[in-house]
């Protein structure tokens, strides 16, 4: 196994590598203010996000002007390019000094040596951090805090339902069905291995939902426990129901939603951000996923600080400064429907406007991260060996049981035993 993600998992494109060390590389395309300061280097896919990259540039910049001696240089890398460049960089002993990764990428990191554990830089701290912060934790050291946390829950268009939203998984099919036709489609999920990273959450958030994790407290795989098979049963019928647009990627039934082609959806709260954008006068709302358990995905994205970085104590006064409560209502503001490292209390003016981000942060205490726990690094290799056999389930009519005692023992062949 590579010593951090598969790369085939990003769509990695070489020319990227080369762009993005020459911005990261110090003393070049800096600013002249910048030169009397010591600067360090923050790399994020967020920072080259549309319309939020360019608010978390400026929340940046506010601890820019607070300092006299320290500039941080934001660094925006796409999504399909970050863990190979950033990584790539790391394990040369370069890289920023300041790392926005996923959470899949912070174990791998964690393994490989190549973040600072802070348990030193935080104690003391009268930091109350949210729920989703106990991730941050490996073998009893703490090597992040989480920059950006965001949840699950299931959105729906009110004038799309017949009656109130489902509250069960017999209501949800219902319901689906009774919003379908005419164009229209009750529900929406991916099940293609084109777009096999969002099948693997959407997939997680059924298994979870109804009571299965893919290993045990051990780190032991479970991928055949009966409550897993139960999720993937409940995949399946969903998949045979006619209510979803098959094939459909995530940025089509996405846009078909905003369109009210689509009348309901289990996503993450940057979904939900997209919506208020892209269609301001969309009457949408969020409820609990209609599932027998609160548990759903989540997506953890930590603040980590490189091991080669030559700036540590300028980076982690940053670090300090975003742990500040002031700070983090704003950086929480800014990011949308997400939680962030502590627990910020949104205004009730927000609420009141956008009533499904109370959702959204009443998800965060039955979150888990989609990764198998206890081999998280391994899960690429397991998510692959899951899917194939879903997509048997699906389309080749196998039997939920005997597709998962197939993943169960393929897994623990293939991957295990390496």
């Amino acid at each position: 196994m590579q010593a951090f993600r598969n790369p085939s998992r990003r769509d990695i494109m070489t020319w990227s590598l080369a762009v993005v060390a020459a911005a990261i590389a110090l003393g070049q395309s800096m600013p002249a203010r910048a030169q009397s300061k010591e600067v360090i280097t923050f790399a994020g896919v967020t920072f080259s996000e549309a319309g939020r990259g360019d608010r978390l540039k400026a929340w940046v910049e506010k601890f820019n002007n607070s300092q006299t001696a320290i500039e941080v240089q934001p660094i925006a890398i796409p999504f399909a390019s970050f863990a190979k460049t950033v990584f790539t960089q790391m394990g040369g002993g370069a890289g920023p000094d300041l790392v926005r990764m996923d959470l899949i990428d912070y174990y791998a990191a964690v393994q490989n040596k190549r973040i600072l554990p802070l348990d030193d830089l935080l104690k003391g701290g009268n930091y109350r951090f949210s729920a989703p912060d106990k991730y941050m934790q490996v073998e009893g050291k703490r090597y992040g805090v989480p920059f950006e946390i965001s949840n699950y829950v299931m959105l729906y268009n009110p004038a799309l339902l017949k009656g109130k939203p489902p509250t069960t998984f017999d209501e949800l099919v219902e319901a689906a069905k009774g919003a379908s036709g005419n164009g229209i489609y009750g529900y929406a999920y991916r099940a293609t291995m084109a777009e096999g990273n969002g099948f693997w959450q959407d997939l997680c958030n059924f298994v979870y939902g109804f009571g299965g994790r893919w290993s045990d407290a051990n780190g032991n795989l479970t991928l055949n426990d009966p409550k897993v098979i139960d999720g993937v049963a409940a995949y399946k019928r969903i998949y045979d129901a006619g209510v979803t647009p098959k094939g459909a990627d995530a940025a089509t039934y996405r846009r078909m939603f905003w369109e009210r082609k689509v009348a309901m959806e289990v996503d993450n709260g940057g979904v939900a951000g997209i919506f208020t954008q892209q269609a301001p006068d969309l009457p949408f709302a969020a409820a609990p996923s209609p599932f027998p358990t609160r548990a759903q995905g989540m997506v953890l994205a930590p603040l980590t600080i490189n091991t080669n970085t030559k700036h540590r104590a300028a980076a982690e006064t940053f670090f300090k400064w975003t742990l500040q409560a002031e700070n983090q209502a704003e950086l929480q503001e800014l990011l949308g429907a997400s939680n962030v490292a502590t627990v910020i209390e949104r205004s009730p003016e927000l609420v009141a406007k956008r009533p499904w981000l109370k959702v959204y942060d009443e998800q965060a205490s039955n979150s888990v991260p989609q990764l198998v726990q206890g081999l998280e690094v391994k899960t690429p290799e397991i998510q692959q060996i899951v899917l194939e056999q879903v997509l048997k389930v699906l389309q080749g009519g196998m039997e939920p049981k005997k597709a998962m005692d197939d993943a169960q023992r393929l897994a623990s062949s293939r991957v295990l035993r390496k």
